[in-house]
């Protein structure tokens, strides 16, 4: 990495090397040479491979550790109770969520989310009625949660831009809490 200037120049050998070329074979008037492959193993033992085969350190190690002991009394791994109620947990919290079977007062996030800020703009009591029809939810509970709860809104009046020394420009602004303006 980095420029050209930085790195070393690399020089090429004047002269060819010796070893250059010494893994192709030469051809000889376009007649390869037939070689005898070499053998892989010997073909009959001889008392250089029985004795390069034994280990006696080896042995006398096994035979200290003696016979293996197996225990009969083992029981099957099974999963924890817990491990099976928490897999059944997840697979009705999935069911719940699918969007064929939704349940009444219960909403993902992202769904809370976007009814939260589709309440921002009702202009009335019936507006609001239909609102919490289409998302399953119960008004009275819409409102319980709408106390402690809501989307940020950004009151455009506190809108303040100011550019720092390197000329980056930044924005601040102040949230406010948006209730719906309901006609009575």
């Amino acid at each position: 990495m980095g420029s050209s200037a930085s790195k070393t120049a690399r020089t090429l050998p004047k002269e060819k090397s010796s070893w250059a070329g010494s893994r192709t074979p030469l051809k000889q008037d376009g007649a390869h040479e037939m070689r005898r492959p070499r053998p892989l193993a010997f073909e009959n033992k001889t008392d250089a491979v029985e004795a390069d085969g034994k280990d006696p350190q080896f042995m006398s190690k096994l035979s200290q550790l003696g016979p293996v002991r197996v225990d009969h009394h083992m029981r099957s791994v099974r999963p924890a109770d817990y491990v099976q109620q928490m897999h059944r947990s997840r697979l009705q919290s999935e069911v719940e969520a699918l969007p064929s079977h939704s349940t009444q007062n219960r909403l993902l996030a992202s769904s809370l989310s976007e009814l939260l800020e589709a309440r921002k703009t009702v202009k009335s009591q019936a507006e609001l009625q239909a609102l919490a029809e289409q998302y399953h939810i119960d008004v009275t509970q819409l409102d319980k949660l709408a106390k402690f709860i809501n989307t940020p809104s950004i009151d455009e009046s506190t809108i303040v831009r100011s550019t720092n020394q390197d000329g980056e420009e930044t924005l601040t602004m102040l949230a406010s809490w948006v209730n719906p303006k309901l006609e009575k």
